[in-house]
């Protein structure tokens, strides 16, 4: 029986898959990683792997001018999502589903950094984002998107409409980061960004007293998001 293969996309060193890792590798996949700096990134054919993982990062898919890749990372993407191959994109990598799915990503008013639930919508009450309903979960963002063709929004939060989108069974996108709660590379992120928190009206303290007392909770429920999503998968 052949090895299913993951592949991850790190759009920078500190955003990784953290706690879908393991619903991934427990449903039989072989994982690797690549990140975007790397040689043979510009060489890979984005439709090869059984799953495809894009997690986040700081840049806006609009920046392209100084971040070169996003172009050719774009359309070799949109060549897998129009074969309806196993995708799950994750903030910068969700948005990056929706611009190659054709919609406008743009800078959005505010920042939504923190922990707070999001509003799973009555038509996805049967979808795998209902083990996230009523649960904190981390939110680290400043960018948003129009809503693309063909695809089903699940999600909303207070703040941000488009939280969550997937087109058929295979192409699922979220804003939010429920893979993160337990990984110490949060640390990481307060240190890159601490205006991000400041600028969403938060604080450092505040912000790592919620980590600490609600993240084990949002991961638990983003690995049983993630675990039934991929046995859905065709």
């Amino acid at each position: 029986m052949a090895v299913k293969k993951a592949l991850i996309i790190r759009h920078v060193p500190y955003e990784g898959v953290a706690g879908y890792r393991q619903p991934i590798e427990d449903a039989g996949y072989e994982v690797d990683r690549i990140d975007v700096t790397d040689p043979l990134f510009s060489s890979l054919d984005l439709r090869e792997p059984d799953l495809l993982i894009m997690m986040g990062g700081p840049m806006g898919v609009y920046e392209q001018d100084r971040y070169p890749w996003i172009g050719c990372q774009l359309r070799r993407l949109a060549h897998r999502l129009e074969a309806e191959r196993p995708t799950l994109g994750v903030c910068f990598g969700a948005q990056m589903m929706a611009a190659a799915l054709g919609a406008h990503v743009y800078e959005g008013p505010v920042k939504e950094v923190g922990f707070h639930p999001i509003a799973v919508h009555d038509h996805a009450k049967d979808s795998p984002l209902r083990h996230l309903e009523n649960v904190p979960i981390l939110h680290w963002h400043g960018d948003t998107f129009t809503r693309p063709d063909r695809v089903e929004l699940l999600a909303s939060s207070h703040i941000y409409d488009h939280q969550a989108f997937r087109r058929g069974n295979n192409i699922l996108a979220v804003q939010f980061h429920a893979e993160m709660g337990e990984d110490p590379r949060f640390d990481a992120w307060i240190s890159q960004w601490p205006e991000s928190v400041l600028e969403a009206g938060g604080d450092e303290a505040s912000l790592r007293a919620a980590h600490d007392a609600l993240g084990p909770s949002a991961v638990h429920a983003g690995r049983k998001m993630i675990a039934e999503w991929l046995e859905t998968l065709n």
